[in-house]
């Protein structure tokens, strides 16, 4: 039991000093991939949802941990789609039911694990399917796609762009 416990306990954090330039090519990468989004949802696409709250913390994995498994383009593009097509499958299924949102983020965790996806926004953008309101449940199953397969596609664009602007960022690590 002690052990147990003992886990929950943690360590002190060891934390270097912040880097100012990395954090600057990070706020350039998430504006101008928001900024993006927001342009085309409001000149191009003005008729269509484009911008989901997921999208905010897919802009902290590829912008600012660009380096990190989650952060890659198979996953945040699979992860999230596919994320989405359980939380549609459990919105359809269930409608907004408490059971439609625990089995829609349970299983999109599920399904990013067996496929080598994961991505933690893609959840989120399960959980969006059912809670997301009538705008979002119109969609049906064109939500997996637009918006969140086109919004991040066009984030990942504008990754690939800009991080691989700094000397010391490379991105993608790796596309499959």
């Amino acid at each position: 039991m002690k052990s147990y416990f003992g886990k929950m306990r943690g360590e002190p954090a060891r934390r270097a000093r912040a880097d100012w330039q990395d954090a600057l090519w990070s706020w350039a990468g998430a504006f101008a991939g928001m900024g993006a989004i927001c342009w085309l949802s409001a000149h191009w696409l003005s008729d269509q949802l484009l911008i989901l709250g997921s999208f905010g913390a897919t802009s902290v994995l590829i912008y600012a941990a660009p380096q990190s498994p989650f952060a890659q383009p198979r996953n945040v593009l699979l992860g999230s789609m596919l994320s989405a097509c359980v939380g549609v499958a459990c919105a359809q299924a269930l409608g907004t039911t408490a059971l439609a949102v625990a089995l829609a983020v349970s299983l999109a965790i599920l399904v990013m694990q067996l496929t080598h996806t994961v991505h933690p926004p893609g959840a989120a953008a399960g959980l969006i399917a059912v809670v997301g309101g009538p705008e979002v449940q119109a969609l049906g199953w064109w939500y997996p796609l637009m918006p969140v397969g086109v919004g991040c596609a066009v984030m990942l664009v504008v990754a690939i762009l800009v991080n691989n602007l700094a000397r010391h960022r490379r991105y993608p690590v790796h596309w499959h």
